[in-house]
């Protein structure tokens, strides 16, 4: 079989020499274990932090083994009557082609035309939006909401859920009049803006004259300046990303005044989705419907072949996708 490996660590952007693509025996399935033949798997941007040999909330990747990350499959073989053969499965260990997977850390879904749905929108990118913004954010009916990277995979569905949750208004920045364009005519965004076009503060502002009361961080950096400076007393933040400093190798330069959280009295925090699988079934009880009759939409961009996973990732940094960015393997 063959799989991704980080062939060097990034200093900076990763390139083509980051990864290597290599060949490896097909495991066998131990006690407990299936066989997954991977079909499809998730490219997400936490994973450049893994890349990096630091301290963080789940262990770096290592040189010269293969990368990981969400990945769905058919089960081949298997050594746990709990998962039979011709199951499918999501599990962590994509960026190859066949995996040896313990049955306890394979979720079975239903086989479905739609099978890429369980990496995105009802995978763990959607719980990361539900999550964000109903229990971290604590988000209320009739409040303003302000979601950065809102073209991607989770701030689109972040921004979803608020405007179903009956929001007042919800507004979205996103990287080109393409996306500015989609968030308002296809997901129901109220307003949205190309933060290449000018200040994100100043934009913001004119999204929101009066001011947001939650705002969706998937980008940190001068758009969580903006959305402190435009938040209302006791304003939420969640803190889910910050990709406009993945790839910096000097200190951000933003935000410059958090100063204004005491004064304002706001929350600004940070979540783990991983620490709240607990929430899985509300989240598909609410959001399945949703996405079964088409009130909430979910595009995808599919890369196709596994050798074109490293350009995937680095072309997902570079904001080149809408919504949840994918690789199907041949």
């Amino acid at each position: 079989m063959r799989e991704i490996r980080l062939a060097a660590r990034p200093n900076g952007w990763p390139t083509a020499e980051t990864f290597e693509i290599a060949e490896a025996p097909t495991p066998e399935p131990g006690p407990g274990q299936v066989l997954v033949r991977n079909l499809v798997m998730s490219v997400d941007p936490y994973m450049r932090g893994r890349m990096d040999d630091v301290k963080s909330y789940v262990p770096p990747f290592q040189l010269g083994a293969p990368l990981e990350g969400a990945a769905v499959g058919e089960v081949v073989a298997s050594e746990a009557p709990e998962v039979p053969v011709g199951a499918y499965v999501v599990h962590g260990l994509g960026w190859r082609e066949y995996a040896a997977v313990d049955a306890a850390r394979a979720r079975v879904v239903p086989a479905a035309d739609n099978l890429t749905a369980y990496l995105g929108v009802l995978g763990m990118t959607g719980l990361t939006a539900y999550v964000g913004l109903l229990d971290i954010a604590r988000f209320a009916e009739g409040e303003t909401v302000f979601v950065s990277g809102a073209a991607g995979a989770v701030g689109s569905v972040a921004g979803q859920i608020a405007r179903l949750r009956g929001a007042k208004r919800v507004i979205g920045s996103a990287g080109s009049a393409d996306k500015v364009r989609h968030l308002v005519d296809e997901l129901g965004f109220d307003a949205a803006f190309n933060y290449k076009d000018g200040p994100v503060r100043r934009q913001l502002r004119e999204a929101a004259p009066d001011g947001i009361d939650v705002y969706f961080d998937n980008v940190g950096g001068d758009h969580l300046e903006a959305a402190i400076g435009s938040l209302r007393k006791y304003g939420r933040v969640a803190l889910c990303g910050a990709i406009a400093a993945y790839n910096e190798t000097s200190a951000p330069s933003a935000p410059r005044n958090l100063g204004l959280a005491i004064g304002k009295e706001l929350t600004l925090r940070g979540f783990i989705v991983s620490n709240h699988n607990r929430r899985m079934p509300d989240f598909l009880a609410e959001v399945g419907p949703w996405v079964r009759d088409g009130r909430l939409k979910a595009r995808e961009t599919v890369v196709e072949g596994l050798e074109n996973a490293p350009a995937a990732f680095i072309g997902l940094l570079r904001g080149e996708n809408t919504g949840k960015m994918l690789v199907r393997l041949r």
